[in-house]
């Protein structure tokens, strides 16, 4: 559970799910606050509340992704839905990614290992043998996963995706250097270490010239005293 979110809104996260589930199942693929609140008995102004705890405050006009909603409220909730996950590119982020044992206690089973690597076909982690990326359509249908995790180089990325998409898989995590484009109705989650870095990298630099403009004044006072 994430830190911070009152007793009494952890309560109502699983009928928000419940609802979510239903909607999903009927081939809804957004819905707004206001209906979803009818749906679950509450107002639309402690929905909004409740969900902003989560960090999701939907589109206006807009409103929420069903999918997504129902991701992140299932990771809330732990064990409310178990996901399968699928990861292609288990290179060195790929294999740290299915070794991370946060993904069980979130929800989250890795169902599938993929990558095209002779080397590495065939081995195991945590008991899951890495499966041939020729192959990733049968591992799709075999594993039932509808959420891939890419973390292939970027120039593979784009027509993995296309491949995942038509084998069935309705969300991507991707943590290829490039942007996918997808289908309605398929969601991704970009995730750029390096643009990470540069933001990081743009505040500190902000910090230092801050620093060096609050110190010149003093360094020219000081030059000054001395002349």
């Amino acid at each position: 559970m994430s830190a911070g979110i009152p007793d009494a809104t952890i309560a109502r996260l699983p009928v928000y799910l419940r609802v979510l589930n239903a909607l999903a199942e009927s081939g809804v693929e957004t819905v707004s606050s206001g209906a979803l609140a009818q749906a679950a008995g509450v107002n639309s102004a402690q929905l909004r509340k409740d969900l902003s705890y989560l960090g999701s405050y939907g589109t206006r006009g807009v409103g929420y992704g069903v999918d997504y909603l129902r991701v992140q409220i299932g990771r809330e909730v732990g064990s409310a839905h178990e996901w399968p996950v699928l990861i292609v590119g288990i290179g060195n982020l790929g294999t740290a990614l299915a070794n991370y044992s946060g993904f069980y206690s979130r929800g989250f089973r890795v169902v599938g290992l993929v990558d095209p690597s002779p080397d590495l076909i065939g081995r195991e982690i945590h008991g899951l043998a890495i499966s041939d990326l020729a192959d990733l359509e049968k591992v799709v249908r075999g594993t039932g996963a509808v959420i891939a995790v890419i973390a292939t180089p970027a120039e593979a990325a784009q027509g993995i995706a296309d491949r995942l998409v038509a084998a069935g898989v309705t969300s991507i995590l991707n943590f290829a250097a490039t942007v996918l484009g997808v289908p309605e109705g398929v969601t991704v989650r970009k995730v750029d270490l390096g643009q990470e870095l540069h933001i990081l990298a743009y505040h500190e630099q902000r910090k230092a010239d801050s620093a060096t403009a609050e110190s010149t004044p003093q360094l020219r006072a000081s030059r000054k005293g001395k002349s």
